[in-house]
C-alpha cells in the first residue's frame, strides 16, 4: 500500500531539515566548530531549532501514517499534517527572530505543532477503537 498523503508531509518536513541543518553546516564553518556551540546566541538558537525539529517530526510522520494506514480520513491527515509542518515553520521563524528567546511565532509553533500531534495520536486511537480491531 502507498502512502501518498505522509509521502507529502515526509518530503516537505525533509526539506525543512535540509534548511535547518544548512543554517547550522553555516555557524559550525563559520566558527570552525565540528561540536557544540560557543557564546554566539544565533549560532545556539540554529543548533536547538535542527534538534527540535528532530524531536518532534519523527513521532508526527509516524502518526500521519499510521491514520493513513488505518484509515483515518484523508482529509484529516492533510489537515494535521498541515498544521505540524506550519507550526514547526513558525517555531523556527519565532527561533530565529527570537534569537532563541521569546517570540510569538515559537510560542504558536510549538501549541500548533503539539495540538497536530495530540490530534494526530487521538485520530488514531479512535479509528482504531471505532473499527473494533
Amino acid at each position: 500500500m502507498i502512502l501518498p498523503v505522509t509521502a507529502v508531509y515526509a518530503s516537505v518536513c525533509a526539506i525543512l531539515l535540509i534548511i535547518l541543518s544548512y543554517r547550522v553546516t553555516s555557524f559550525r564553518r563559520r566558527y570552525k566548530q565540528g561540536l557544540g556551540v560557543n557564546e554566539d546566541r544565533d549560532f545556539e538558537a540554529a543548533v536547538r531549532t535542527q534538534a527540535n525539529f528532530t524531536e518532534y517530526a519523527p513521532m508526527a510522520l509516524i502518526l500521519l501514517a499510521l491514520g493513513e494506514l488505518n484509515g483515518v480520513a484523508v482529509g484529516w491527515i492533510h489537515g494535521l499534517g498541515l498544521m505540524f509542518v506550519l507550526g514547526r515553520i513558525l517555531h523556527a521563524w519565532g527561533m530565529v527572530q527570537g534569537r532563541g528567546g521569546a517570540h510569538m511565532g515559537r510560542f504558536y509553533g510549538t501549541i500548533l505543532s503539539w495540538l497536530a500531534l495530540l490530534s494526530l495520536a487521538v485520530a488514531v486511537l479512535l479509528n482504531v477503537v471505532l473499527s473494533n480491531v
